[in-house]
């Protein structure tokens, strides 16, 4: 975990406000919600490019269009 990473009681206040976890979109399981979550808090928090989002996050373009489609939505 890394330093501003969501705690577990952050998580468990966060998490049932959040879209509903689909399951598998496409045959493939849906990416942790809270590590996608945390990889959008740095890149808020740092300012850093998408493209430069730590890997400990996963892929950048999963942060970057779940930020979006969460912004459009209002979450």
């Amino acid at each position: 975990m890394a330093r501003f990473d969501l705690s577990d009681a952050e998580w468990t206040i966060i998490s049932p406000l959040l879209p509903g976890a689909e399951g598998k979109k496409n045959g493939r399981p849906r990416p942790d919600d809270r590590k996608v979550l945390n990889g959008i808090f740095f890149v808020l928090r740092t300012g850093t490019p998408w493209r430069d989002l730590p890997e400990r996050y996963g892929p950048y373009t999963t942060a970057y269009n779940r930020f979006n489609r969460w912004a459009k939505k209002g979450i």
